[in-house]
Parts: C-alpha cells; structure tokens; sequence
C-alpha cells in the first residue's frame, strides 16, 4: 500500500504526518530522531491526512479531546497491548509506568512498558505523554520534555476551561 506524508505546524513544532488509503501510521516531531519511511510521497492533500491534521487542530484547540482517525501502528503484540492501554487514559489524566503495566497484567514489566511507550508511532493522538514517573515526574518522551510537558498543560487548560464554563 503506498505510504502519504504531509507537515502541520503545531504548539510542539512541526508534525510530519503518515498515512495510507485507510489509516493514520505515524505522526513524527521534527526535532525527534524518528527515521522516518523514506517511501513515503511528500502530498498536499489526502483524505486521511488531511483528516488527522484536522482533528489534531481541533485539540490543540480545546475543541476535541478524543480521535476519530482510523489508526493502523506496526509493532509487537506486547507493544499493541501497550498502545491499545495508552489509547484508554482520558484526556487530562496521568498514570504511572507501574499502573500502565498493571493494566496490562503484568506489574513486573515497567521497562518493558517504558520502552514500548517510547516506541509509539503515533503520539498525541495514542497520548504516550499521559504517562509519568510514580513520582509524577516528566520522563521520557520521543517528543522531548517540554513538548511533554506543553501537551500535558494544554490538556490541564482545556479542562479548566470546561469547568469554568460549566459553571457559568
């Protein structure tokens, strides 16, 4: 299946987008060392391209905090079931290595974990910055640390938001 590429600007750089007729594959930060696929052809428009950028608009807007996209990661089943758990933490919230790998069922495999995370073809949209130190510390991120930590705080913003509107 032939492979599509296109580049937005976001709040956290650049964003080289990657998809095929039927599915998002991959979203690369530009200052990453991600190799990206070198078959893939540089366009300005694709329907599922063009649908990604959109929806990662419309949450570094406020205005959406959960994708629609069809996905599509390569990866090892263990690492699947790691991004199929990432996929499950709602928006503004924050777990630990340890209670990712207590979901999915193995409390003992926190590196494992950490480096399937890292691993992640497609952040934001399978929200890996979610995931913090049992201290609560920022560690790790393909993205970079602050990149991290300016999606982490959007989120927390765009929550605060609601409730203030909500309240009103």
């Amino acid at each position: 299946m032939e492979l599509f590429t296109k580049t937005m600007a976001s709040p956290v750089g650049p964003l080289r987008l990657f998809a095929d007729d039927e599915a998002l594959v991959g979203v690369h930060f530009s200052k990453t060392k991600d190799v990206p696929p070198e078959n893939a052809k540089a366009v300005k428009a694709h329907p599922m391209l063009d649908r990604a950028e959109r929806e990662l608009r419309e949450y570094f807007q406020g205005q959406r905090k959960d994708f629609d996209v069809p996905l599509r990661a390569k990866g090892t089943g263990f690492q699947l079931e790691v991004w199929k758990q990432l996929s499950k933490i709602p928006f503004g919230e924050r777990i630990s290595y340890a209670e990712l790998a207590k979901r999915i069922g193995n409390p003992k495999a926190m590196r494992a974990v950490g480096s399937a995370n890292g691993c992640n073809p497609i952040p934001i949209i399978v929200p890996c910055h979610r995931v913090v130190g049992a201290d609560g510390s920022l560690t790790g991120f393909g993205g970079g640390i602050a990149n991290k930590r300016i999606l982490l705080d959007h989120e927390q913003v765009v929550l605060g938001n609601a409730v203030q509107q909500a309240l009103l």
